[in-house]
């Protein structure tokens, strides 16, 4: 104990800078997706890295023995690590020893005088209910009740929750029972709690029947009624729906509650088209002849930009405006958030402008998103513009707006113009950060530049971070520099939970320039340790590893990948590489492992195929035998029938091999696959008749091609030019 509370946890850091530390740490956190204000006590940073370093037994002894000075939070984070372990691992002695650890915890918050309330045994019941652990479940209930008798209607919640895991019915019905059972009128908080539950399962028999005998206006819990409302929705029970909004109105329920609940049952309608919600919501005002509420529309916002649906949600914003409804920054934020995953990065000049012809409230974290989403379509005069127009609306610029335009020229590899923006950032007496340096640091091209950087960090009093350190592997890699990156591993002050994540950036560094050997001996090094590589060095591995007889190392690398969109994209390189080196059986095993994973995608696996008989086309002619091998295997084996493009690629190898006895099996698989013949069918088969030297055959499909499309003139022509000698 004593041993473990002397560990150095900050070694050689002054009070000055901690205090500098937690500056930037601040600002690090307003580069990310974070729409609601929040602060974590300074102690709550130590409870990950005292696990991981000490292991939950003796962070528990740790905290005991520290008393009042460590928090609720503290204690939920340790919980948070033991369920996350229980969660991860397949053994269930694992998971039970993680549920007796969560109970030592529980134990030592009742010893400190702490409360147990939801945000601590929350996250422990719902792990008890999703493995459906009921004996245990109901331990920690009495333990919890015991300690806190006020948690015995949030804890009817998870317990509803449980006996619809378990699927047992006696249990059901015995809850419902009691939900419907009269208390004098007003339902109280167990029922509600009993009710939310019963409203997020599919047990529509049982929904059903409370709606028959229930009346939910004397639900208080607005939330819980809305819920209702949602569940109504997604059972398509309209009928009820409408009943029951007409009961609110009659009561004279507030207009604003009655528009949010019609905007939770709209969206809850299933394979419902966004226009179709949008248009179900004001039919539903209308009939019922209230006013669409701030809470209504912004439901109908978060769900458009849930569906990408970003025109749609700035439609909404805009009839908010013109009908004098707030919009909340929240909103704003979750249009932008949307903007960027679906690449409709122009939508960010919309936005603008109805921030500027509304007057709405925009804060710096606004002009981030939007600033960087013009950096997204290289509109660096609009980055500019907005920077220019945080004066008007009495914002300062903050160093990761400026951030957010230098990466967008050194993305472009415009150094210049990355360091144009660094000096507009001093001109402008804004303090540049650890992100503005990692990002200098990673594009230089000399060691020279790399020093001058780090001194002047340094200077700055800013403390050497994760991207920091993998910006200085990055940066020593790229100038040639190899032996100095790998040092960057040893320094003493990398934190234990990141040497992992810079050695991993290591390992890609090295790859992406060449130095196979020595990523490989730190990735075996890492695999000694127990330490497993990040998904991005794993792929640049595969990626790189492109000479023949490599295929021993690919495989185990593809092992590694646990992540679905990883492994798939590890697998479609590696599938790949097979097919460059003519590994026809690795090849087919790892199309079956890709069938089996993505078997309901259709178009995932079309795509696949397209591209491997792509590189086949693009190959040489000795290639060909592989491609009819495989589409062979992949009717025969694999059950699947070959797509359009993929017997195009085919018809094309046939004709670089100019064979015209497989050029003519091709063309039957065609009509096999149940295939029409169309345009580009037709000009590939004709290319390969006249390659192979078929002129009467050639002539008479020429024939049968449409010539009204010009392009499809031209590649006759470029045909019959090209092979006219023979």
């Amino acid at each position: 104990m004593e041993n473990a509370l002397d560990l150095p946890w900050f070694p050689d850091m002054s009070h000055s800078v901690l205090s500098m530390r937690r500056k930037e740490i601040t600002r690090e956190r307003k580069q990310k997706w974070i729409f609601k204000s929040s602060q974590v006590n300074r102690f709550g940073r130590l409870v990950n890295m005292c696990a991981d370093r000490l292991g939950t037994h003796t962070t528990i002894q740790v905290f005991d023995k520290l008393g009042r000075e460590s928090g609720v939070k503290e204690y939920n984070a340790l919980i948070k690590i033991c369920i996350e372990r229980a969660r991860s691992s397949a053994d269930e002695d694992v998971g039970l020893e993680q549920i007796h650890m969560a109970f030592q915890i529980f134990k030592s918050m009742k010893e400190q005088g702490f409360l147990l309330e939801e945000e601590t045994y929350g996250q422990l019941l719902a792990y008890l209910v999703d493995m459906g652990m009921a004996e245990e479940f109901q331990f920690f209930c009495g333990v919890i009740k015991a300690e806190n008798p006020s948690s015995v209607a949030r804890l009817g919640y998870y317990e509803m929750l449980l006996w619809i895991r378990v699927n047992d019915d006696e249990k059901i019905q015995e809850l419902c029972n009691y939900i419907v059972s009269d208390d004098g009128g007003t339902m109280s908080v167990l029922q509600e709690n009993y009710l939310l539950a019963l409203c997020e399962s599919d047990r529509k028999e049982e929904i059903l029947q409370l709606l028959e005998i229930m009346d939910i206006t004397q639900i208080s819990s607005l939330d819980c009624v809305a819920s209702i409302f949602t569940c109504l929705g997604r059972l398509l029970l309209e009928s009820y729906a409408e009943k029951f909004l007409l009961s609110f109105k009659a009561c004279d329920h507030e207009a604003e509650n009655i528009t949010n609940f019609i905007g939770s049952y709209v969206v809850g309608i299933p394979n419902l088209a966004v226009e179709d919600v949008i248009s179900n919501f004001k039919n539903w005002h209308t009939k019922l002849g209230v006013t669409p509420s701030s809470a209504g529309y912004e439901k109908l916002i978060m769900y458009c930009c849930e569906s990408l649906k970003v025109h749609a949600a700035l439609e909404m914003v805009e009839e908010m405006c013109e009908l004098g409804l707030t919009v909340s920054i929240g909103a704003l934020h979750s249009i932008l958030r949307a903007s960027d995953e679906s690449c409709d990065f122009n939508l960010v000049r919309q936005m603008y402008s109805m921030i500027c012809r509304y007057k709405l409230k925009p804060n710096g974290e606004t002009f981030r998103c939007m600033i960087t989403l013009c950096v997204k379509m290289k509109d660096y005069g609009g980055a500019y513009d907005m920077l220019s127009d945080l004066e008007k609306i009495n914002l300062t610029p903050t160093a990761s707006m400026y951030n957010a335009i230098m990466v967008g020229f050194f993305r472009e590899k415009n150094i210049y113009g990355g360091l144009r923006v660094f000096k507009q950032m001093k001109e402008a007496d804004v303090q540049p950060d650890s992100q503005t340096f990692s990002y200098l640091i990673s594009n230089c091209d000399s060691e020279e530049d790399i020093n001058k950087y780090y001194e002047e960090m340094k200077r700055s009093g800013i403390q050497v971070s994760k991207q920091i350190f993998m910006a200085l592997v990055n940066g020593y890699a790229t100038c040639g520099q190899f032996e100095k990156a790998k040092q960057v591993v040893l320094d003493q002050g990398i934190p234990v939970k990141c040497l992992n994540e810079i050695k991993s950036v290591l390992v890609q560094s090295l790859a992406s320039h060449g130095q196979l050997c020595d990523a490989f001996s730190i990735y075996e090094e890492m695999k000694q340790a127990g330490c497993s590589l990040e998904p991005k060095a794993v792929i640049s591995l595969i990626e790189h590893l492109q000479s023949d007889e490599e295929l021993s190392r690919l495989l185990p690398l593809l092992d590694e990948l646990d992540d679905p969109d990883y492994w798939f994209e590890g697998c479609l390189r590696t599938i790949l590489y097979c097919v460059r080196y003519k590994h026809l059986r690795p090849t087919l095993n790892l199309l079956k492992q890709l069938r089996d994973k993505i078997c309901t995608d259709e178009l995932a696996l079309e795509v696949i195929f397209n591209q491997v008989f792509a590189l086949i086309a693009e190959s040489e002619s000795t290639h060909l035998q592989l491609g009819l091998d495989l589409l062979h295997a992949i009717k025969n084996e694999l059950g699947l029938t070959p797509s359009r493009k993929s017997l195009d690629f085919l018809l094309q190898a046939c004709a670089n091999a100019k064979d015209l006895r497989n050029s003519k099996l091709i063309w039957k698989e065609y009509e096999a696959a149940g295939l029409p013949y169309n345009t580009l069918s037709f000009v590939r088969m004709y290319q390969a008749l006249l390659a192979a030297g078929d002129r009467k055959a050639s002539k008479i499909l020429l024939s049968k091609i449409p010539k009204d499309d010009p392009h499809v003139r031209t590649i006759i022509k470029a045909c019959n030019t090209i092979y006219s000698r023979g």
